[in-house]
């Protein structure tokens, strides 16, 4: 590999001989106090860290290794922090040399031609994208079906929705360095993410899930907000579906396959989870009695709240709680099936 020049924000540090945390005297070379175990350049190794993940976001792997290869030497041995470092330095090298067997294979196959396609393949234009072609024939197949079914108008909508919704997993999982496909568009069945890393946290793996309910949420927010706008009834239409199939996107058991919150749920505690499944329970009592007294929602979604509710409460059961609780993703996961539902009961019955 060849040395990287490191950007002037995070040059070579000055030598550090009072701990960061507890001002204990370090003598030169001294990586963790002794006293509190505080890394002595913990600030360096994050301005360092932000700029390699910056990187291997804009898919420069081979700079973001050198970075990280960096850090190496301000990491006191056989701690958990360089455990984790070198870990991910050999996902860095797993992934250049998968891109590297890919171009070495079309170069072999496109002989003198190679380097034309290979830039092309490369380069930030149309071209590119042209090569994604599964996220864009997929998209359309979406986009005709339900036209066929409903009309342009509504399939408009509801394929901009789902691709808001995909797209907040998309930019979750990009924004903490991980390789991600563009969306796949499955008709009657929805769309998906996949992204490559099998090393997140509970709490980076719920963020990423629930980011696509919350991008649902916003998108279907916005049709219900320009509703009183343009006073075009399929707004509401659009709002009202987006938020339901956002709530039933929560479900948290993997089962026939894992939606979101099958994903989200891991970061949960067994009393977080019941007090999730006891909201969604509540908001069934009152959207099944606002069903029965002024038919303000459809029967679907009345029953979605009690699925959710009911999958939740089974998740109590289950062994798979994390050692620590992620108050984080409970306030999402419970600020999510709130929102979502204050949006169903402002909707009116549109099915």
């Amino acid at each position: 590999m060849s040395a990287t020049v490191l950007p002037p924000e995070i040059a070579p540090p000055m030598t550090i001989n009072s701990c960061p945390s507890c001002s204990h005297w370090l003598p030169d070379g001294t990586l963790a106090c002794p006293d509190c175990q505080a890394l002595t350049y913990a600030q360096y190794l994050a301005g360092i860290s932000s700029s390699a993940q910056r990187l291997e976001q804009e898919g420069k792997l081979a700079e973001a290794r050198d970075m990280w290869q960096h850090t190496l030497q301000y990491l006191p041995p056989e701690t958990r922090q360089i455990a984790m470092v070198q870990e991910h330095i050999a996902q860095i090298d797993a992934r250049l040399k998968t891109t590297q067997d890919t171009e070495a294979k079309w170069k072999k196959r496109l002989g003198p031609l190679a380097p034309v396609a290979l830039f092309l393949i490369k380069a930030k234009t149309w071209l590119f994208l042209a090569f994604k072609w599964k996220f864009l024939l997929s998209g359309l197949m979406y986009f005709g079906v339900y036209w066929a079914l409903y009309g342009w108008q509504f399939a408009l909508g509801f394929s901009a929705g789902i691709f808001i919704h995909e797209m907040g997993h998309y930019i979750a999982a990009r924004s903490r360095g991980l390789k991600v496909d563009l969306p796949m568009f499955l008709p009657g069945f929805g769309a998906y993410v996949r992204w490559y890393d099998t090393g997140v946290s509970r709490e980076d793996l719920a963020s990423i899930a629930l980011a696509g309910p919350f991008a649902g949420f916003l998108s279907a927010a916005a049709c219900y907000g320009l509703f009183f706008v343009w006073h075009y009834p399929l707004l509401l239409v659009l709002a009202n579906v987006g938020a339901w199939l956002n709530l039933l996107n929560l479900f948290p058991i993997a089962f026939p396959f894992a939606m979101d919150g099958a994903q989200a749920v891991y970061a949960l505690s067994r009393a977080q989870r019941i007090m999730v499944a006891t909201t969604c329970i509540a908001l069934f009592a009152v959207t099944a009695q606002g069903a029965h007294d002024g038919d303000l929602v459809g029967p679907h979604t009345v029953w979605t709240f009690l699925i959710v509710g009911v999958g939740m409460a089974w998740k109590c059961l289950a062994n798979d709680t994390p050692p620590k609780a992620g108050t984080r993703s409970f306030a999402y996961f419970q600020a999510l099936v709130l929102a979502l539902g204050f949006l169903i009961l402002l909707t009116p019955n549109v099915h």
